[in-house]
């Protein structure tokens, strides 16, 4: 039997007892790298205290802010606060644009609410 039709029977064995042949999605669709929530919780301890208890509220703390931003909308945020740092004139667009101004108070507001939940 060629192997295509093999691999049709098996779709539609599986599709028959309620079992799909598609992968279904893996974690929350805001799930963010690794990396960028260790970088966050150092980040939050550096500000907060180096004890395990600081930690979790840390950790808590991106995750609920994962629950309201978009991993992209979070490293729009992170580039706005770099940029708004630089001294100079063309830096002066990340300090006054309002779409710039959105993005951080949009932020704020995440970070207002994770801290009400976590600590």
């Amino acid at each position: 039997m060629p192997v295509r039709i093999v691999r049709l029977f098996a779709a539609a064995g599986l599709a028959a007892i309620g079992l799909s042949t598609v992968p279904a999605a893996a974690g929350p669709v805001n799930d963010y790298p690794t990396a960028a929530r260790a970088d966050y919780v150092i980040g939050c301890m550096a500000a907060n205290g180096q004890s395990h208890i600081v930690m979790e509220k840390c950790s808590c703390s991106i995750d609920a802010i994962a629950d309201r931003i978009t991993y992209d909308d979070y490293t729009a945020i992170e580039t706005v606060k770099v940029m708004a740092e630089l001294p100079g004139e063309r830096a002066g667009i990340f300090r006054s644009a309002g779409w710039a101004k959105d993005l951080m108070d949009r932020f704020r507001q995440a970070q207002v609410a994770a801290d009400r939940q976590c600590f």
